[in-house]
């Protein structure tokens, strides 16, 4: 008696709460990003029309002052586009954690590292630019009286935002990495991939029906068939008719 072969199905794999946290984190680093820079752009017009009150009691003409207006536009801009994409790389990578991905681990783990690297060198350039005045020479000096101007003409929110902003997105990303390289992540990242089918086994499947083997009578004795041949006496003479 024989089965046919048959393939249990996987169980379902829990997901770790590490993992659950961490793709969290990632949406939340994601939003607050898009947010600032929303906040930047909203404020722009602001900042734009405070430099310019500033920038008339210098010695910089009007060109001068246009163009640091558009630095300060397309600076904004540029900020903003690259928040984009970093949403939507986060996003993306939040997504392939909740799969199961082991890739989308390893691209969070390099992401981390670099925004790791980003925050802190914002916070430190913020630090510098309020410490350290910007000097230049001589001929220098319009150039260094419009970048005070700008500087000064961010809200006044404006520094505690983006140091904030650096403070979390450095401690965030540690976060994230830190959980993804914790015990109860390894093993689920190195769980059998979803797609490799389990080695097939003889036994049947639960509550199958169990039928019996077919029954086979005994071969039977095919007839004899007369003979055709006389017989005869051991000398080889036929017996009388």
């Amino acid at each position: 008696m024989s089965y046919p072969n048959w393939t249990p199905e996987p169980a379902p794999v829990r997901r770790p709460t590490v993992v659950t946290v961490a793709a969290g984190l990632l949406v939340v680093l994601a939003a607050g990003g898009l947010l600032a820079s929303v906040v930047v752009l909203l404020s722009l017009n602001g900042t734009v029309n405070r430099f310019r009150a500033a920038a008339t009691g210098t010695a910089a003409g009007p060109d001068q002052i246009d163009g640091m207006v558009l630095l300060l536009r397309g600076l904004a801009t540029a900020a903003t586009l690259l928040s984009v994409a970093a949403a939507v790389l986060l996003v993306v990578l939040a997504l392939g954690l909740l799969r199961g991905g082991a890739g989308s681990r390893t691209v969070t783990w390099l992401v981390c590292g670099l925004g790791l690297l980003c925050g802190c060198g914002a916070l430190t350039l913020l630090g510098v630019q309020r410490a350290v005045p910007l000097r230049l020479g001589t001929g220098g000096a319009v150039t260094a009286d419009l970048v005070a101007a700008a500087t000064g003409a961010y809200p006044s929110w404006w520094l505690p935002l983006n140091a904030g902003l650096s403070v979390a997105q450095a401690l965030g990303h540690l976060v994230v990495a830190l959980l993804l390289g914790s015990p109860p992540a390894n093993a689920h990242f190195r769980r059998r991939p979803p797609g490799q089918q389990a080695a097939p086994t003889t036994a049947p499947p639960p509550h199958q029906p169990w039928s019996a083997p077919p029954q086979h009578s005994a071969p039977t004795a095919a007839p004899q068939q007369p003979s055709t041949t006389e017989p005869s006496y051991r000398d080889g003479t036929a017996p009388p008719q």
